[in-house]
């Protein structure tokens, strides 16, 4: 043992320990094209084994933001990781790419290792609703530089697309349909307003609040994010989808946007959907203009599929099949902007 690195705050045999506690968890994600085995210096997937033609490859990375704030307060660990997946495997389907590889980081002031296997057990669990492998990650301890028993979480990703198929918005025209695929709540964006609404209002993380049903505030609040990878790839097969909007941080107001050409804006019909009881809780908790929310949360919609309105009653019922709600919330209207009416 280390003795020396050990006085300065690094457990090398935790370091060890968490190794030997997640390998069972990484085997599980393994899928076809998979090389290699934890432990390596770098993850490996051999390509050529996806017979594509025109390969592009299509890469994310993104975080869990402050909602491990709310993990912390509630000593729940086993959510986040699957937070982490869906922000970066959502993000590749937008482009029309099937997520193949994934690689995480925890940085931890101090190595717990159950405490990271519940984080790493997150993500597989991400990684397999996703279908891509676990290929690598890093665990840092870093003693210092995290408070008490927090600790921060990244991914990253790396999918595939045939050239052909690629997915850029534009084939998005005027006219198109909105197809709306309900999210499970507040998935990972916003939590430093939730946060703060929380302590503004002096809510209780720990209590029940009836208008939410029978769990706790935080409870509800780490739902995990929405994995929206198999079912999309499905309607992808059968529709021509002309645009796919991740709905993240900046709501409807930022993202929607984001796949329109010059000129175009969508139209919004507010009532084509249910808005989800947690955003009507924050939105009077927390004196939010009804306006706004749509600017900073998804407000039960977590992605919306761009296309002709006579793929979109094909689109509903295999999104259906897979057990997602989903509805038409919209239109792509001539002149620029999201109207929500």
């Amino acid at each position: 043992m280390a003795k020396t690195y050990s006085q300065a705050g690094v457990d090398l045999e935790a370091g060890y320990e968490v190794v030997r506690r997640i390998k069972s968890h990484v085997a599980s994600t393994q899928r076809h094209g998979s090389m290699g085995n934890i432990g390596s210096f770098g993850g490996m997937f051999d390509l050529s084994a996806l017979g594509v033609k025109e390969p592009v490859l299509v890469s994310g990375t993104d975080g869990v933001g402050t909602k491990l704030k709310i993990a912390f307060a509630m000593d729940k660990h086993d959510t986040v990781g699957i937070d982490a997946v869906a922000m970066c495997v959502n993000d590749v389907l937008a482009q029309g790419a099937e997520p193949l590889i994934f690689l995480d980081y925890v940085a931890i002031g101090h190595n717990i290792p159950s405490k990271v296997e519940a984080i790493v057990a997150g993500v597989a669990e991400g990684c397999r609703q996703a279908g891509c492998a676990l290929v690598g990650g890093e665990t840092a301890e870093m003693p210092g530089m995290y408070e008490g028993g927090e600790y921060d979480i990244a991914g990253y990703t790396t999918g595939v697309v045939e050239k052909s198929k690629l997915i850029d918005g534009s084939k998005v025209k005027t006219g198109d349909v909105l197809v709306g695929i309900a999210s499970t709540g507040v998935h990972s964006n916003g939590f430093s307003l939730v946060r703060k609404i929380v302590a503004d209002a002096g809510l209780d993380l720990n209590k029940v609040y009836p208008e939410l049903g029978d769990k706790k505030l935080g409870e509800v609040l780490l739902t995990p994010t929405r994995i929206y990878v198999r079912q999309v790839l499905d309607v992808m097969k059968d529709c021509d989808v002309h645009g796919v909007v991740h709905v993240t941080g900046g709501g409807f107001d930022e993202n929607i946007p984001r796949v329109l050409q010059k000129g175009q804006g969508v139209e919004v019909k507010e009532g084509s959907w249910e808005i989800l009881p947690v955003f009507r809780f924050l939105e009077e908790k927390g004196g939010v203009p009804h306006r706004e929310m749509f600017n900073i949360y998804n407000m039960g919609i977590g992605m919306v599929l761009v296309m002709d309105a006579s793929d979109a009653p094909r689109a509903i019922e295999t999104l259906s099949k897979w057990g997602d709600r989903a509805t038409i919330i919209g239109r792509v209207i001539d002149g620029e902007g999201v109207t929500i009416v």
